[in-house]
């Protein structure tokens, strides 16, 4: 394609401009790209040495980025594909219109697959690569992010391959009615935890998808310089939206995945201009804002923007004035292109400039309104694929203009309702059979009939033959994956079950049992420390000298502290992931490490070590997703609690986490107050995980605050996992200080995490007083409740609920104190003991800045408000 000339109003010396504009082409004719762009850098250091004031713009001319000349030849059988993406689009029309003809609300979306199914259809056919096996010399697979709105045009595809039924196909959406009827119900997107042998990744929640690929394919790169698995060759593909960009967490590891050099991840954003309720970019271009970020983010960019039809358009464009009026056409103006037809097409756009009306002499209205945008053109997609393929040293995205609702005509494309198109009347329903010329007759489409061509047929013998050369189907979920052992309990942690009184706090009995398990031949390797710029805050320092932190570029300076013995220090190999002031991103790393067992067949255990605060209020959403995709691994919520980090306030001091990860079934929260409880809580976990191999993981909180620890006896381990176990029963003195001898007083009071220590506090007073106070650890509020929900679901009531049993050995109303808000132990009130009085302490309300005392004593949970409140239980 010919320079485009400068705006006129701008060119002062036309002449001479074109003098320069004649040499830089003779240059690049004789010399070549690599020679042009070396002069280009060399004008561009004299321009600012000279001072001028001048960059290079980010954004490049509105077309494609692979010239037609430079496309590689199409490998496979366009005819057949084309068809194999037809009978896709009308299979997965069809799920969505019966379900909603059927069940009115169930939802579903049309319009999203519509604009991204030739993106799905090339990547399935020609790059997706399936997992093989684990032996060594097979490929394991590619990792694959699927656009969540989406799923119908995949389980479309599931269902020619013969993974899925025509009677699955019924069900969508239908999760607890399929089985009723033999099928099974296909969920509404991704959720590995709903189809956990389909689904790998949860995308349903905008903007997980992308920054959760970021960090997988550079989990990848960890695994291949520690040695321990050998992901060359393998590949990150995404398919996400263009409206999915705004979400935060989309972009903010975009440098990361550059500045890592991760030429392993590849992202097809799909650019069919359209959100929920409109433009993306009314009033501007969604594909050049994302060509700036993405460029100057260090990504390499490939614009997918018109189908092979404009080629000859470009061709003849001399004047520049075709690329010049597509690069000035708002999103907005462009989307009312998509609606309308081939007439409105040509009077409206073609006919802007007496130019474009020659370019758009001889052709038909109807050649018009076929014109394709590049996301819909077979041949263009696989160039852009290719190239994004065997690009080195970047990260790669691809912007694919598409049209939302692409090929339903007057019943949705380009539309503004289009997202939520889920019904097509009758006559619909044949323009889109005649648009995609599908093989059906007038009655079969109005009966949305599933098309399955015979397995003999060219289509079929086909589409399993492209994916036995990619090694299998997508996508697909399988969890084989060895055993990894976990050394004897008292080999890394007899110093917290024997801890004799010494004074620590449970932070630092934390990071101890994770330096010794990290010694460990086996285990050792696998674990992976994550801290968000936190280690040193954490007493993590010790283990920069020991394992190191992962770096792919090794260290290339010397750290300041380097005569320290906790200086710090950056390997290739290095074990501990530091994610720098990224909450998002680190649980992102998080969820890397916790599925690699999945997405890899290898077992990590990944430890993730941060303000508990910054958890569930600050990333819940991304922990969620992580749940859904079965995660195995413990996240820390280290100085946790509302009290226990007194000076730093209102949004350091966490009071609700444990309420919020109650709500994960497959999360088990624990609040342990000693080390030993915290050792007998790690032990197991890490056996359910690595052993036992189930789908859980572990929130365990954590202090700051130093006191002294106690023993554990082998027999409270047990209650400790349970979530709750009689401390100690602290009997009441002879004499209340007066002489006269106390009636016969009990009382239990219930603590957890720091807080247990006040509840300590609050005994011995008591006691001092001639009141007996029986003192229960609770180290889970959350299994106290399940367990008490399961005894709920015995019918004939013979189960008793742990909490019951364990406060059946003590007496007296109970008071419970916690740090965190009073909805936690108001969990369990409904499974204690028939007749006893029951008061909740807590932290509700704002943090504050102040001394630990001053704060517990405001919020009513020191050892005096705990007391007073037995007393007050104990008057009636």
């Amino acid at each position: 394609m010919a320079l485009l000339p400068a705006p006129a109003a701008l060119d002062t010396d036309g002449q001479e401009t074109a003098e320069w504009r004649d040499a830089f082409t003779a240059l690049v004719a004789t010399h070549g790209p690599a020679r042009a762009r070396f002069i280009l850098d060399t004008l561009a250091d004299a321009a600012h040495r000279a001072q001028v004031g001048w960059q290079p713009a980010l954004n490049t001319p509105y077309v494609n980025t692979i010239a037609a000349p430079a496309q590689p030849a199409f490998p496979g059988d366009l005819a057949v594909e084309e068809r194999l993406a037809s009978l896709m689009r009308w299979n997965a029309l069809a799920m969505v219109v019966r379900a909603n003809k059927a069940y009115g609300e169930l939802g579903g979306h049309i319009a999203s697959y519509a604009s991204a199914a030739d993106l799905f259809e090339v990547g399935f056919n020609h790059f997706f690569h399936a997992r093989e096996g684990l032996d060594a010399g097979q490929h394991r697979g590619d990792l694959v992010f699927f656009q969540p709105h989406s799923a119908p045009g995949v389980y479309a595809r599931a269902f020619l391959e013969g993974f899925l039924t025509e009677q699955d196909l019924l069900h969508f959406r239908q999760e607890i009615t399929a089985p009723s009827a033999g099928a099974r119900g296909l969920c509404s997107y991704p959720h590995p935890w709903a189809m956990p042998d389909f689904w790998q990744f949860p995308t349903g929640s905008m903007g997980i998808g992308p920054i959760s690929s970021i960090y997988h394919a550079r989990f990848m790169h960890f695994l291949t310089d520690r040695g321990l698995l050998d992901c060359a060759g393998r590949k990150v593909w995404g398919v996400f939206g263009d409206g999915e960009m705004d979400e935060p967490e989309s972009t903010s590891a975009l440098t990361l995945a550059a500045r890592e050099g991760l030429d392993n991840l590849v992202w097809v954003v799909n650019c069919n201009l359209q959100r929920l309720d409109g433009p993306v970019r009314g009033n501007g271009r969604i594909v050049d804002e994302l060509e700036r970020l993405f460029t100057g983010s260090g990504w390499n960019v490939i614009k997918l923007l018109w189908g092979s039809d404009w080629d000859g358009l470009f061709a003849r464009d001399l004047t520049g004035t075709l690329v010049r009026t597509l690069g000035e056409t708002v999103d907005g103006q462009m989307q009312t292109f998509a609606a309308k037809d081939g007439r409105y097409n040509r009077d409206h756009f073609f006919h802007q400039h007496p130019e474009l009306e020659q370019l758009a002499q001889g052709m038909t209205d109807e050649q018009i309104d076929r014109l394709k945008r590049g996301g819909h053109d077979l041949v263009k997609i696989y160039a852009a694929y290719a190239a994004a393929a065997t690009h080195r040293g970047q990260p790669t995205v691809i912007l694919a203009h598409t049209k939302k609702g692409y090929g339903m005509g007057t019943a949705g494309q380009g539309k503004m309702t289009t997202h939520s198109q889920k019904k097509l009347d009758d006559a619909e329903l044949i323009a889109f059979r005649n648009r995609f010329h599908l093989p059906l007759t007038d009655e079969q489409a109005l009966n949305l009939e599933f098309l399955q061509p015979g397995a003999d047929s060219a289509e079929m013998r086909y589409l399993h033959a492209q994916r036995a050369k990619l090694g299998g189907y997508l996508p697909r979920r399988q969890t084989q994956c060895a055993t990894v052992p976990v050394p004897p309990l008292a080999q890394y942690a007899q110093f917290a079950l024997a801890a004799q009184g010494k004074e620590m706090s449970t932070t630092m009995a934390f990071v101890r049992l994770l330096t010794n398990l990290l010694k460990d031949a086996t285990l050792g390797p696998r674990i992976v420390p994550i801290v968000a710029d936190e280690a040193r805050t954490f007493g993590m320092a010790n283990l920069f000298k020991q394992v190191g932190i992962y770096s792919s570029a090794g260290q290339q300076y010397a750290p300041e502290d380097i005569g320290s013995i906790l200086a710090y220090r950056e390997a290739k190999d290095g074990q501990i992931l530091e994610e720098g002031i990224s909450e998002a991103g680190a649980l992102a790393s998080w969820t890397a490490a916790a599925t690699s067992y999945s997405v890899h067949g290898l077992a990590m255990l990944p430890f993730y070590i941060y303000y508990s605060m910054f958890g569930f209020q600050r990333v819940g959403d991304a922990i969620w997703a992580a749940a859904d995709q079965r995660a195995r691994g413990f996240l820390i919520g280290a100085t946790s609690g509302r009290t226990t980090l007194g000076g730093e306030g209102l949004q350091h001091q966490d009071g609700t986490s444990h309420l919020v990860a109650a709500t994960i079934p497959n999360c088990k929260a624990y609040d342990p107050a000693f080390a030993g409880e915290l050792a007998v809580i790690i032990d197991t976990g890490m056996r359910e995980m690595l052993i036992e191999q189930r789908d859980v993981f572990y929130y365990l909180t954590t202090m700051n605050e130093n006191y002294a620890q106690p023993d554990l006896p082998d027999s409270a381990h047990a209650g400790v996992l349970r979530g709750a176990y009689l401390f100690k029963s602290y009997l009441r003195n002879s004499s209340n200080g007066s002489g006269a001898i106390s009636s016969e007083k009990h009382v239990t009071l219930l603590g957890s995490g720091a807080i247990l220590t006040e509840v300590l506090q609050a005994a011995e007073q008591l006691a001092a007083q001639g009141i007996n106070a029986h003192v229960v650890s609770v180290t889970s509020w959350s299994e106290l409740a399940r367990d008490g929900q399961a005894c709920e679901g015995h019918a004939d009531g013979a189960a008793t609920p742990w909490l019951a049993q364990v406060l059946a050995h003590t007496q007296g109303p109970i008071v419970a104190a916690t740090d965190y808000v009073r909805a936690v132990p108001e969990t369990v009130r409904a499974y204690l003991p028939p007749g006893r009085a029951y008061r909740t302490l807590g932290t509700d309300g704002f943090g504050r800045s102040d001394t630990r005392a001053a704060l517990r004593r405001a919020f009513g949970v020191d050892a005096h408000s705990i007391a007073a409140t037995a007393h007050a239980l104990l008057r009636g």
